[in-house]
């Protein structure tokens, strides 16, 4: 039977992250009335924005008593989407100016991270959410009791106490940034050269005059070669697949760069065999294959599961049908616009514990899934991919617009996106700093400036 909602329409939320997904989520749930307490294990908020030079104590990510770092931003990094798509939908993502030179902002379409820290700092100020967030507060469980209540416990970084709390609803807000997922690779226990995640990437000093090979060719993959490839004696990109702007062999604009087909086998005296035939002498291998759904603190006895990347039953990408409404996650979905998502996401979610949003019953969520799952089936998509939403993206968005009751969502955010898309394919070097969309930007802008006259 599906949990019944009580005739109480505002409820006591824990939310799990202060990143970018668990700070609008606080702000939502407030939005409806509901009172929350966000968990921050870091001491900022900022999830995965907040950059650290410090690295993991095995760069691989294999040792599960390793010194944990969940950073994974390298220092140079740039968004790879512009500002304007983004910010969330009433809080634009604007160049702002601040009287503290020390935190000068980037005035640059495409931001350094530093920059979407700052932004997601303004945002926490300006709705009020520092003072819904625990810094340095670790859950380590979270799990229903008989009462239909969540038992959550958790403890302070500079403490080994733990301290047990109860309430009506959780939001995992967590992300999936942190968690390494490694490509196999055989004959790798006795190849002699180091190893490691992109996780653990942040300067490339440390590759240089190296012979490294890259495990992927997703935007990862193709900064961090990039950058490399100006220290490094040779950069080697191993992929599954090219775009049509791309050759395998020697690429364009390096005279040290190589892509080639997956690697198919490694071997003592430090060669790497790729699957053409071709073999390579290395010194390192540094696998950008992204990262594994990690939830270790959730307990819903089986209810909900990680398989192969596949977290599940999710209605939605958001709720599990059994235990719908009182648990949600925000911000499952990839090769997405995050921040509106997450903002819609988090709308959905509010109005439905508010009672003002109807969730169809747990019959139907389920027929959904499982639905949704025998199309990823026939169209042949392993399970990794069930979150990965690229193709349908702005559909889903218009659907959880009506959902809510929201605004529209504004069709050159639609369109830029698109651009975005197309000029990280044919100028993959340069598309951060050379557009053609000029026309959508001045939209965005004048978009912006009906916000700023309206809120004020």
């Amino acid at each position: 039977m599906p949990l019944e909602l009580p005739s109480i329409e505002f409820h006591h939320v824990a939310v799990i992250g202060a990143g970018a997904s668990g700070l609008v989520a606080a702000r939502e749930l407030r939005r409806e009335g509901h009172t929350a307490v966000v968990f921050e294990r870091g001491d900022q908020i900022g999830g995965v924005w907040v950059y650290t030079p410090e690295v993991e104590s095995d760069t691989l990510g294999v040792d599960p008593h390793r010194t944990f770092v969940h950073c994974s931003l390298y220092e140079s990094l740039r968004t790879n989407l512009p500002r304007q798509v983004m910010g969330f939908r009433d809080y634009p993502f604007v160049v702002r100016e601040d009287d503290d030179h020390e935190r000068s902002r980037d005035t640059r379409r495409f931001p350094g991270h530093r920059d979407v820290l700052m932004y997601l700092q303004d945002f926490a100020r300006e709705f009020g959410i520092d003072e819904l967030v625990r810094l340095e507060t670790e859950v380590v469980y979270v799990g229903m009791v008989e009462s239909g209540k969540w038992k959550v416990k958790s403890r302070k970084r500079c403490g080994s106490a733990i301290m047990e709390e109860y309430f009506d609803a959780v939001v995992v807000c967590v992300g999936h940034y942190w968690e390494p997922r490694l490509a196999e690779i055989s004959g790798i226990d006795l190849w002699p050269g180091k190893q490691m995640h992109s996780h653990n990437y942040r300067i490339p000093e440390p590759f240089r005059d190296k012979v490294v090979i890259l495990i992927g060719n997703s935007v990862s993959a193709n900064d961090i070669s990039r950058e490399i490839a100006g220290t490094a004696k040779e950069v080697h990109l191993a992929c599954r697949t090219v775009n049509e702007h791309q050759t395998m062999g020697k690429q364009a604009v390096y005279n040290n760069m190589w892509c080639h087909p997956m690697i198919k086998s490694v071997h003592e005296d430090g060669t790497v065999l790729f699957q053409d035939g071709s073999v390579v002498l290395a010194d390192f291998i540094m696998q950008c294959t992204g990262y594994k759904y990690h939830f270790p603190f959730l307990d819903t006895n089986g209810i909900v599961t990680v398989q192969d990347n596949r977290v599940g039953p999710l209605y939605k990408h958001v709720f599990p049908p059994e235990l719908a409404p009182w648990l949600s996650f925000v911000g499952l979905a990839w090769k997405v616009a995050p921040f509106p998502m997450f903002e819609l996401q988090s709308k959905w979610i509010a109005g439905a514990l508010h009672n003002r949003i109807a969730l169809p019953s747990q019959k139907k969520m389920m027929a959904d899934v499982k639905a949704f799952y025998s199309s990823l089936e026939a169209s042949g998509k392993p399970y990794r991919y069930t979150h990965n939403i690229s193709e349908y993206q702005f559909e889903y968005i218009d659907w959880l617009v009506a959902q809510c009751g929201a605004p529209a969502h504004e069709e050159w955010r639609k369109q830029m996106y698109a651009a975005t898309k197309k000029s990280k394919i044919t100028r993959p070097n340069s598309y951060r700093d050379e557009w053609e969309d000029q026309h959508l930007v001045w939209q965005a802008n004048q978009d912006f400036i009906k916000f700023t006259v309206n809120k004020n």
